[in-house]
């Protein structure tokens, strides 16, 4: 769909054993604790309340004095604990420690300030514990079940020494230290379930970031062009090859919609909602004038829901095939041309004895001008076929169109014997192009020949023209001529290899054309709808 790069997340074992947690691994347990801290202010704010305004009884086992100072202290200790939480000082463990012994300290107090484990203050220090031990994934939480044990007996024994008439509850005590080690020891088997979930949901999670990261991978090396489009028709996501073929300029935060940038894709993408069956013909894109192939996806079950629209660019694929079949046939040609050449040394040798003989005994001259004929279109095929499979690596280098035209002209006049003056040339501006010389040249002479044995030859019939592409990097060069031009049904054909329509061409000159023109990163096409034949080349500028 534009790209987007996945974030990576640790994936480090967590242990369950009573060792330190590392500090990086830290910040996923500061939340929890940050919640546990407003918790206890919570409770102690709760119970000071109900204190000061709710006397628990008269007896002289209650000390309200003492429950609301060690109740006040307790708040005052929630708070500091939310300062420390919030500036991370000292680490992690050192403050769940520190909280989870303050807790069982400040409750012990105060279960002894409020009468001893009669009031029922007891209960809170099970949720001390049970939070402490999955806060800490179940770390310590045997340690703090001791230590509450240890408290619980000392407070017993101390009330027992210091409060007159009191009863020690030593059995409650006991039950309520195996109710502390049972919820420490159900905290660290859900710690360790949970911790276990979470390490598999981490892997998972790695393995999902992998996939999407594979995913876009394929997506943006796709060799056909790719768009992802909402209900309201906006491109979500696109491909670079997109990106190439409808010269898109989509950032994350800058949607735009279909119709805004491919009209033409967008009624299409309409019809198909209307009727998922249509067929449509290729399509020429005006941004990079490549033909494709349009085809749409619903991404669920109704199309009228994101659509996947996939563009093939059928002029890679018909290269590609024609590279494949070429392959072949080159080596076939290769070794064919090489085998007639030797006959067709000897033809041609045979014919110059021939009319050595006519000149002597006045043989018939229109057989041997056949022969001769015959053998020139021969080893004009031969050379064509070498030139396949002989092409040079481009030499790419700026050239001034214009000028180089001019002596071009010169040139072809010259050696076509022909007026100067059927060449008219017009131009915008100057105009620079990237290409190597001798292979343009090649190529506008084989352009030329063929609009010369179709043109008029009269003043102006062959019309060479530049100007910008649609693209501001690309160069259009026009040859134009006054003749009939190619009729319809030939127009897939013509850049075919061996295709031809007069009896004496070889049909590889448009092919060879192309080639060298596709080599030097240019392009070379049939312009419809004109007067007579329109040849363009589309060529890369030069800015110097």
């Amino acid at each position: 769909m534009s790209t987007h790069s996945a974030q990576n997340k640790p994936t480090e074992h967590l242990t369950l054993g009573y060792a330190v947690v590392e500090n990086n691994h830290a910040h996923h347990f500061w939340r929890p604790l940050f919640y546990f801290s407003i918790y206890r202010l919570i409770t102690g704010s709760t119970l000071a309340i109900i204190a000061w305004q709710f006397p628990f009884n008269n007896s002289d086992s209650f000390q309200q004095l003492l429950f609301l100072y060690a109740n006040l202290a307790y708040i005052l200790f929630s708070s500091i604990t939310l300062l420390l939480i919030k500036l991370h000082h000292p680490n992690f463990n050192w403050q769940l420690a520190i909280q989870v012994i303050g807790d069982i300290v400040f409750l012990s107090i105060m279960i002894y300030a409020s009468g001893g484990l009669q009031s029922g203050l007891g209960g809170l220090l099970l949720v001390s514990l049970a939070g402490a031990g999955l806060i800490s994934r179940g770390r310590m939480a045997l340690f703090f079940a001791s230590i509450a044990t240890i408290c619980l007996l000392l407070q017993e024994t101390y009330s027992l020494f210091t409060t007159n008439s009191y009863n020690a509850q030593y059995s409650q005590a006991g039950l309520l230290s195996l109710a502390c080690f049972a919820v420490a020891w159900l905290a660290h088997q859900l710690a360790k379930h949970a911790l276990a979930s979470e390490q598999l949901a981490q892997e998972r999670g790695v393995d999902l970031a992998n996939m999407a990261q594979i995913n876009q991978l394929v997506i943006q090396h796709l060799q056909e062009g790719m768009l992802v489009v909402n209900q309201q028709g906006i491109i979500q996501q696109h491909n670079t090859y997109a990106e190439k073929l409808l010269n898109l300029s989509i950032t994350k935060t800058n949607f735009s919609k279909l119709s805004d940038c491919v009209p033409e894709i967008a009624h299409r993408l309409t019809r198909w909602q209307s009727n998922p069956n249509v067929n449509f013909e290729l399509l020429r894109l005006g941004h990079s004038n490549a033909i494709v192939r349009t085809r749409f996806l619903p991404v669920q079950s109704d199309s009228r829901n994101s659509v996947v629209i996939l563009l093939e660019d059928m002029g890679r694929i018909q290269t590609q095939l024609q590279q494949l079949k070429l392959a072949a046939l080159g080596r076939l040609t290769a070794n064919i041309a090489h085998e007639i050449r030797n006959p067709l040394a000897a033809i041609n040798h045979a014919a110059e004895l021939l009319e050595e003989e006519r000149l002597e005994n006045n043989t018939e001259a229109r057989l041997v001008r056949i022969i001769c004929d015959n053998t020139k279109r021969l080893n004009k095929i031969v050379q064509d076929v070498l030139e396949l499979n002989r092409r040079k690596v481009p030499k790419l280098e700026p050239i001034d169109i214009e000028e180089f035209i001019h002596h071009f002209i010169e040139e072809f006049s010259r050696t076509e014997d022909i007026d100067i003056n059927t060449f008219t040339v017009t131009s915008s501006k100057k105009y620079f192009i990237t290409f190597d010389r001798d292979h343009l040249n090649q190529v506008i002479w084989n352009l030329c020949q063929n609009a010369l044995k179709h043109c008029q030859k009269k003043t102006n019939s062959i019309h060479i023209k530049f100007s910008a592409g649609i693209d501001k990097n690309d160069v259009n060069l026009d040859i134009i001529d006054d003749g009939y031009g190619v009729e319809s049904q030939q127009l897939k054909q013509i850049f075919e290899p061996f295709f031809t329509t007069a009896t004496s061409g070889t049909g590889l000159g448009l092919y060879i054309a192309r080639e060298l023109c596709e080599s030097n990163k240019a392009s070379l096409e049939y312009i419809e709808g004109s007067t007579g034949g329109h040849f363009r080349i589309i060529c890369k500028s030069r800015s110097l």
